[in-house]
């Protein structure tokens, strides 16, 4: 079967990779406001943090796709499940990202001098793979909101500012929290959509252990949240109060189509919005840091 451009874009499942960028400017805001910032290192950071999401994703594709998780699947068709692309090229995709990221991010470590930042960088890819891979993915176990709120979230954040400043101000420490807040909702309500055919596949998710109605409870939790530790970490800033408050506002919006009853497809529209809102999120962070 031939592929397209727009497959492989699919497979890239471009509508995570806010929650890669988010937490990287975010720290470059932080960074920045503590009269630290370096361009190339934040640019390095976020190439890392893209090509370990896109590495994740398509590592997800191949190895949901040869357990048969996604055999009956209502989002999108996947490269391996839906058949288009052989396995093996799928996982070499997948192993060329995760191996990109370590170059760049061996760069950015030389830059910052911080070597021990190696092993952090090993365990980022280590859990983007078995996040579906190996024998016992913690995918399947209802802990990867977990490994999210820490790899994209505090990891991702924290580890800008300190490549940057050599230090985490408390500020890093709570944008990170509620940028992992932001990328769990994400997960989340991904994970809402599925809930029928991973609990047949027998992969069970957060939101399937929580079953569908306090998984959207949960959902809210995180959008309602997230905007409240940005505002304590960035509690001198001249426009963090209406930076918070238009962060909630936009998460209830956000939230109603869900709390509404969304099903199916029909979370794929607030799957895209979640996104916007955390890659908003990530840049209102970033100007409120600066003001």
């Amino acid at each position: 079967m031939s592929t397209t451009v727009n497959d492989w874009l699919e497979g890239a499942r471009l509508r995570t990779l806010p929650a890669a960028a988010a937490p990287v400017l975010g720290g470059a805001g932080i960074a920045a406001g503590a009269g630290g910032f370096s361009f190339p290192r934040s640019l390095l950071a976020l190439l890392v943090a893209l090509l370990l999401q896109i590495g994740c994703n398509f590592a997800n594709d191949y190895s949901d796709g040869i357990r048969g998780t996604d055999d009956f699947r209502t989002g999108p068709p996947r490269l391996t499940g839906g058949g288009k692309v052989r396995p093996k090229i799928v996982l070499a995709v997948a192993l060329g990202c995760f191996a990109a990221a370590a170059v760049l991010g061996l760069v950015l470590v030389a830059l910052s001098g911080k070597w021990w930042l190696l092993l952090a960088g090993l365990a980022a890819i280590i859990a983007a793979w078995f996040y579906t891979g190996g024998k016992h993915p913690y995918g399947y176990l209802g802990v990867a909101e977990f490994f999210v709120f820490v790899f994209f979230g505090l990891m991702a954040t924290v580890g800008t500012v300190y490549v940057q400043l050599e230090h985490a101000p408390m500020s890093a420490w709570l944008a990170g929290a509620a940028m992992g807040l932001y990328s769990c909702a994400l997960l989340m309500v991904n994970n809402i959509r599925d809930i029928p055919t991973d609990r047949e596949a027998g992969k069970n998710t957060l939101a399937v252990r929580l079953g569908d109605a306090r998984s959207r409870r949960t959902y809210v939790a995180y959008l309602v949240f997230a905007p409240v530790l940005i505002g304590i970490g960035l509690h001198s800033s001249a426009i963090v109060i209406p930076a918070v408050v238009g962060l909630e506002v936009a998460g209830i919006i956000i939230c109603l189509p869900l709390v509404r009853g969304a099903r199916g497809r029909a979370l794929l529209a607030v799957l895209a919005s979640t996104g916007k809102l955390t890659l908003g999120a990530g840049l209102i962070t970033l100007l409120a840091a600066l003001f």
